[in-house]
């Protein structure tokens, strides 16, 4: 017999105050075409590889946003990606720990992390 819950993330849902300006700041920073629709006047799936990322405007509040990263984006060269994020104009609130991760937030507050893979 099967296990019914697989050991898989699916999808992350971050709280945005804007669902426009939150789909295209994610874009940017990831290197992305806007595609697809904002779904029910709320919802944008942003096109991910692996587990997904779910962005939700009808969720958000200041009590609900990210104070510690739930999860991390991926990258090879860790000095690149933190130079790149300096760069935008995003808030980055960590150096670079242990040669291994950051931190920076989205524009609504959410805390996010980077780590090298």
């Amino acid at each position: 017999m099967t296990h019914p819950i697989q050991n898989q993330i699916g999808t992350v849902f971050i709280p945005v105050s804007n669902i426009e300006k939150a789909r295209d700041w994610y874009s940017d920073v990831l290197g992305l075409k806007t595609v697809g629709e904002i779904q029910f006047g709320h919802l944008y799936v942003v096109p991910m590889e692996g587990a997904g990322i779910v962005l939700d405007s009808k969720i958000y509040s200041e009590d609900h946003i990210y104070k510690t990263p739930a999860f991390h984006l991926n990258t090879k060269d860790i000095k690149e990606a933190f130079q790149f994020m300096k760069k935008k104009g995003v808030n980055v609130t960590t150096e670079i720990e242990h040669d291994h991760y950051f931190n920076f937030q989205d524009p609504d507050g959410n805390m996010l992390m980077i780590c090298k893979c």
